[in-house]
């Protein structure tokens, strides 16, 4: 079988949770020297690691070249093609993940309403932190969760001195919306946006398939990115109003050292596997290039199975709550 269309391993990349979370790129040319990528502007030109950024954000106005894109492919860097100020999302080229298991537990969770449920409580309890959420609907938690976000929104104003009535966006246009502080909050959560969908395809999961929001291609980078907009967005937008910093650009760039201060990158991948993969369990990211069969099984591809003589059936991985306990002999059978 030939080697897949990437050129590089799991082993060759510097890990997701380790890399400098984003770079917002707009009216340049983007090239390629040696293992860098150029950033060429008429003022300045900056080269940068292809193998430490986990996204690169192409902004309007900007060009790319066959080079640097097969780079930052190797490379494992989500590349991003953004509009104005970042705001919407174009397209996404390749990430650093290999295989589908991450994102066939994710789909096996979100089809259940059992597990979905309980991934969907797990999410309201990290908001809530040293709060018991125990016996509470899900309807009773986003209920909460909105009076805690509108008492974030009023501590904010009284320790900034900003004034704030509502919360006000403009789906489509976002930064163009409402005061300065509901502007910057925009432009933040876009940016926070991007992060979380680059960890998220990053890790091999999908977008799309959230389980508090649902029904948009982005429902799990949402569910993702409000677990800590109250730690970084709100407070960070009020501070740059009552700075007077209130351009787009204020906000992406204070958020971008917010998140290398606080780690957030890190934390952003440790969250995301401990929602969708049980404790103590490890799914292997592996490119197993197999096909699917009748049953629990997965034969291997790049044959012709026309031949009756291959017989070579890979049994497929149980899910991690179905694997029999190694512990349990009840069925009489001995423990491995």
């Amino acid at each position: 079988m030939a080697d897949p269309w990437w050129r590089t391993g799991p082993q060759d990349v510097h890990r997701l949770e380790d890399r400098i979370s984003s770079l917002y790129a707009e009216r340049c040319h983007i090239d390629r020297d040696d293992n860098a990528i150029v950033l060429v502007n008429k003022a300045r030109i900056i080269h940068v690691p292809a193998a430490w950024l986990a996204v690169l954000l192409v902004g309007p106005g900007s060009r790319i070249t066959h080079p640097a894109v097969t780079l930052l492919a190797d490379s494992g860097t989500a590349v991003c093609w953004v509009g104005e100020q970042g705001v919407r999302l174009y397209a996404t080229g390749t990430s650093t993940a290999r295989g589908s298991q991450l994102q066939l537990r994710q789909a096996w969770l979100v089809t259940r309403p059992k597990e979905r449920v309980a991934v969907a409580r797990r999410m309201y309890d990290m908001r809530f932190p040293g709060e018991d959420t125990t016996g509470l609907t899900l309807q009773q938690l986003r209920g909460r969760e909105g009076t805690r976000i509108r008492r974030l929104y009023s501590q904010h104003a009284q320790r900034t001195g900003v004034p704030w009535t509502k919360r006000d966006y403009k789906p489509g246009d976002a930064f163009a919306a409402g005061d300065d502080v509901n502007r910057l909050l925009s432009a933040a959560n876009s940016a926070l946006y991007g992060i979380c969908h680059a960890a998220i395809t990053g890790l091999g999961a999908s977008p799309a398939l959230g389980f508090v929001h649902t029904g948009n291609a982005l429902s799990f980078v949402l569910d993702i990115a409000d677990l800590y907009k109250a730690e970084f967005t709100i407070p960070l937008a009020f501070d740059l109003t009552a700075q007077g910093l209130t351009l787009e650009r204020d906000a992406r760039t204070a958020l971008r050292d917010a998140i290398v201060r606080g780690k957030l990158l890190p934390r952003v991948v440790a969250d995301i596997k401990r929602l969708l993969v049980p404790e103590e369990t490890d799914l292997v990211d592996e490119d197993l290039g197999a096909l699917w069969d009748d049953g629990d099984t997965v034969v291997s591809s790049g044959r012709n199975w026309s031949a009756t003589d291959h017989l070579d059936i890979i049994p497929e991985t149980p899910e991690p709550s179905e694997r029999p306990d190694p512990d349990d002999t009840t069925s009489g059978e001995p423990a491995p």
